[in-house]
């Protein structure tokens, strides 16, 4: 299952998803995304994921252009933005990310966040339905819903969210959501594995890692693997992304899973899905 970077999940519909891909978030348009995706592509890297707040899908795109491997050998995510979200404005904003990106067709598209004062994501996510039937998705799910998001939006559509993108690190575990998600066959998928490097001292992860030779962000990203999370770890320096990769070659004990989700302390590094309402 977890035997190198080309190693994949399969999402509901059977769709194969790689456990293990780029994120691009707070990455500059132009020379610094190109380059970081392209570095990502050379060193075997199949899975990138972008959004449209990113602004940085012209550079992604440019470097999916640049590259030597086939398009159906990518798997590339974007997500629609609140500020899009309803159905008609959803449809315009994938065709812009769509052109931006400078592709026919996308594998995963994401609404970004729930943001219940809205009350849009039902109408969005009826745009997603509509654009997946098409043919213009291969996959389609949601970023940063918890249980409550998830139960409101599977009360009424016609196709369960294949992925669920949330904040996923050893501080904030959530294993209640990962519990529904499995009950619905959802696939968890991890974004700010690492707290954004605020992980990176701590004395259990470094004693973990000491004894694997290994990193503490490769035994997180391991941790994430083994716990059947994808993850998208985010790097702009090639020795970064070669080393987030190099997570195949070993394996967490039971008692190391199990000291790494007591660490868990409900501690999120971005906001609140029930409070986040910016647009």
């Amino acid at each position: 299952m977890l035997n190198d970077l080309s190693s994949t999940t399969t999402l509901h519909n059977g769709v194969e998803m790689p456990w293990l891909g780029l994120g691009v978030f707070k990455v500059e348009d132009g020379d610094e995304v190109i380059h970081s995706v392209t570095k990502a592509i050379e060193n075997g890297y199949r899975s990138i994921d972008t959004a449209a707040v990113y602004k940085n899908e012209e550079g992604v795109g440019q470097a999916i252009k640049q590259s030597d491997v086939a398009r159906d050998q990518l798997f590339i995510t974007s997500k629609v933005w609140n500020s899009d979200q309803g159905y008609q404005s959803t449809l315009d904003a994938f065709e812009s990310t769509l052109a931006r990106l400078q592709l026919d067709y996308l594998d995963l598209y994401l609404i970004h966040w729930p943001v219940p004062e809205l009350n849009k994501y039902k109408d969005t996510w009826r745009a997603l339905e509509k654009l997946y039937k098409e043919g213009k998705i291969r996959a389609i799910g949601v970023s940063n819903f918890k249980e409550s998001h998830l139960a409101e939006l599977i009360k009424d559509c016609e196709i369960v969210p294949m992925v669920n993108q949330v904040e996923f690190h050893p501080h904030l575990t959530q294993e209640p959501l990962r519990a529904y998600c499995r009950d619905h066959h959802i696939q968890l998928e991890a974004w700010s594995p690492l707290k954004q490097g605020e992980l990176l001292d701590d004395p259990i992860l470094t004693e973990i890692a000491n004894h694997h030779n290994k990193t503490v962000a490769q035994v997180i990203i391991r941790w994430d693997l083994q716990s059947g999370v994808v993850t998208i770890p985010k790097s702009v320096k090639e020795h970064r992304i070669i080393s987030n990769a190099d997570v195949f070659d070993f394996e967490l004990t039971a008692e190391e899973m199990s000291q790494i989700n007591a660490m868990n302390k409900d501690d999120r590094r971005g906001p609140d899905p029930d409070a986040f309402n910016k647009y």
